[in-house]
């Protein structure tokens, strides 16, 4: 849109030229619900449907299995970055360089005092912490020794706060006892800030007041009390697992450092009573899974190994969210910030994507949540329904130019729709406004009017009734009226194609025993199904239609059960049940077309006891087949026409319906599971057209 010229400012329309249309949705949603209508008809449930989508992802963007696939392979890179254990391996090399400079002054040294001290070093421990905590008294005599073992002392210090407070390193860097004083009163600002937000106080102030004074110590500059404490403890819980992840013996050396680094005392109860507030905040945090280690990696400090096993941790969440693999699953679980911070903002847009694609079926009425999870919509069924019987008359139109032939006329017929050109003989009426479009554009395009009331180049009448030169009014032409009028040929006549209004009532049993899943036609029997309900919903909006399935018993289904409908481990083939049901259909529309039509796999092998509990025998018993025949010779002698579409080779089924067909006067059709909708479609339109 631009504003033009015009003095009174008003705009201009035009298509848009500057790109991608910034009005475009990010998917497009029917086309997803037609992925997902696959799945479902070839016997998934829609929630495993919905979700086979979002792992292989839409319109080029990335899906679960992509994002979920790159969380992996950056966890196995952090699992390999360094050795969790490296700060015990720091602190003995810099032990054994303490020792061995304090030796070296020691040798150089007489007297009483370098041997005393000389055989308090031959008697510490061997273990690192117990080493470090015996020298904690040693009267030092070399100054470089005493310097190195008081960095062993300050590192532990440093690691062991940095690894709960990511921006306390540098504070502690050096001796600075102004430092220790500023990370004392921040701890105990912040355990003030959790005692109150754990009794259910309002913090909003005093959040805002404890970031104003310590916020330089948070580089996660969190916004909220939750945030905060979401940071801090989950480098607890990953301290907590970095300790399950070493072996005993260096998580009880390690402990021991940590405890005698926070010597002081004031410290030491601050870090406890903040440690107790994180637990009792975030309980449900994973504190006790150990992290699998990778090999040859370099040796890490406390502190970096926290936050190396916080990341794992991240990973790891964010694999399980997105592995959607857990009860009460939804795309909601996934952490987009985080998603973002690993996997970059391309995942984020894609993982966007996919959250508002789950919500726009929702939105726009296709599928509906409830107890039970996601389900489809009746519009959805009808989405489904249109796809299916427009694959059926792609095939029938393909066989030929379809059943037209009927050209009864009258009120008794109803338009279908379609328009087809006038042919001699022909009763239907005059579709005008296909007829007059026909005659425009054949003019526009040949530049000519008929306005003018003279005759064109190519022969068409003009106005005054006179032929052209290669005599076009002997071909049919019709005369324009006034100026401006309209020259009609005969190829410009066109007519409405109408169905006769003959209403039929139609039992279509479906067999939805095991057997159909197993040789792969459960898919294909409910799209026949669900092309055929859409058929009489749209077009034949008279018929009375009822669907039956029927495996060891039988029921009547609407559209949406069919689509929804998963197989059953359930054996039996209770023919003589849906029969049943599909007489009581018939006579509760006793002037309808009486239509019943059978697709099944298999000879019934199940029929209802006089109680009405149905029993399975296989092979199939005499009583079943008497039963199912007592039905058979219902329907026909309430009129109906039953048409068998026998499913595979069975040599038992294919006696049986032959002798139902020749007993009911009804036809049996045996056809490639590809083609049954064709066939179960056209047979229907053909058998509605009969009369009783």
């Amino acid at each position: 849109m631009s504003r033009s010229d015009d003095p009174h400012g008003r705009f201009r329309y035009a298509p848009w030229t500057g790109g991608p249309d910034p009005l475009a949705p990010p998917f497009d949603v029917r086309s997803a619900l037609d992925e997902v209508g696959r799945d479902v008809l070839a016997g998934g449930s829609l929630r495993d449907a919905l979700r086979e989508l979002l792992r292989r992802g839409l319109d080029g963007r990335r899906g679960l299995d992509d994002l979920a696939d790159r969380v992996r392979r950056l966890r196995e890179a952090a699992r390999r970055r360094g050795d969790l254990g490296g700060t015990l391996d720091q602190v003995r090399a810099m032990l054994d360089q303490a020792l061995a400079e304090e030796r070296d002054t020691l040798a150089g040294e007489t007297g009483d005092d370098a041997r005393l001290a000389e055989m308090d070093l031959a008697t510490i421990p061997d273990d690192v912490a117990g080493a470090v905590r015996a020298l904690g008294d040693h009267d030092w005599h070399s100054p470089q020794a005493r310097e190195t073992y008081e960095q062993i002392r300050q590192m532990l210090q440093r690691e062991v706060v940095g690894a709960q407070f990511e921006g306390l390193k540098e504070a502690l860097s050096g001796n600075d006892p102004q430092a220790m004083q500023a990370v004392k009163d921040m701890l105990a600002d912040l355990n003030q800030l959790l005692a109150a937000h754990a009794r259910g106080e309002d913090t909003d102030d005093q959040f805002r007041d404890f970031m104003e004074r310590h916020g330089d110590l948070f580089p996660e500059q969190p916004g909220t009390v939750d945030e905060l404490i979401d940071a801090l403890a989950r480098r607890q819980a990953a301290a907590d697992r970095l300790m399950a992840s070493l072996t005993p013996e260096q998580r009880e050396q390690l402990g021991q450092l940590m405890s005698d680094a926070l010597g002081d005392p004031d410290l030491a109860s601050q870090m406890a009573q903040l440690s107790d507030n994180l637990r009792a905040l975030r309980p449900g945090l994973d504190r006790r899974s150990p992290v699998q280690q990778g090999r040859g990696g370099e040796p890490m400090g406390y502190g970096d190994a926290v936050g190396a096993v916080a990341e794992l941790a991240d990973l790891e969440q964010l694999g399980e969210q997105l592995g959607q693999g857990y009860v009460g699953a939804s795309l909601d679980d996934v952490d987009v910030e985080r998603l973002e911070q690993y996997l970059g903002a391309d995942a984020a847009r894609d993982m966007t994507a996919l959250r508002e694609l789950e919500r726009e079926l929702e939105r726009q009425g296709y599928v509906s949540r409830g107890d039970d999870g996601l389900r489809l919509t009746p519009r959805a069924v009808r989405r489904l329904g249109e796809t299916a019987l427009k694959r059926v008359f792609e095939r029938v139109e393909a066989a030929g130019r379809g059943d037209h032939d009927d050209r009864a006329a009258g009120q008794a017929d109803e338009p279908t729709g379609l328009t087809r050109q006038w042919e001699f003989g022909d009763e239907l009426p005059i579709d005008t406004v296909r007829t007059v479009s026909n005659a425009l554009q054949r003019n526009a395009a040949h530049g000519h009017t008929g306005s003018d009331g003279h005759t064109g180049s190519d022969g068409r009448a003009g106005s005054d009734g006179r032929a052209g030169s290669d005599g076009a009014a002997g071909h049919g032409g019709v005369r324009g009226g006034a100026s401006g009028g309209v020259d009609l040929l005969v190829e410009d006549f066109e007519v409405a194609e109408t169905e006769r209004r003959a209403v039929a009532a139609v039992a279509l049993c479906v067999d939805m025993s095991f057997s159909m899943l197993q040789e792969g036609r459960w898919g294909p029997m409910k799209q026949t199904a669900l092309a055929l309900s859409h058929l009489v919903q749209t077009r034949f909006r008279h018929d009375a239609l009822e669907i039956i399935g029927f495996n060891l018993a039988a029921r009547r289904l609407s559209p949406v059960e069919l689509a929804e409908a998963e197989p059953e481990f359930v054996q039996g083939t209770n023919l003589q049940h849906a029969l049943m049901l599909a007489a009581r259909h018939l006579r509760r529309h006793p002037e309808a077309e009486p239509v019943v039509l059978v697709v099944t796999d298999g000879e019934p092998t199940a029929h209802l006891e006089s109680d009405g509990r149905p029993t399975f025998h296989w092979p199939a018993r005499p009583e079943t087949v008497r039963a199912t025949v007592a039905q058979v010779d219902e329907l026909r002698r309430s009129g109906a026409q039953l048409n068998v579409f026998m499913l595979g080779d069975d040599p038992g089924l294919a006696r049986f319906v032959d002798a139902v067909a020749r007993r009911a006067g009804g036809r049996v059709f045996t056809p490639d599971i590809a083609r049954l909708g064709e066939y179960v479609v056209a047979d229907y339109l053909r058998t509605r057209r009969g009369r009783r």
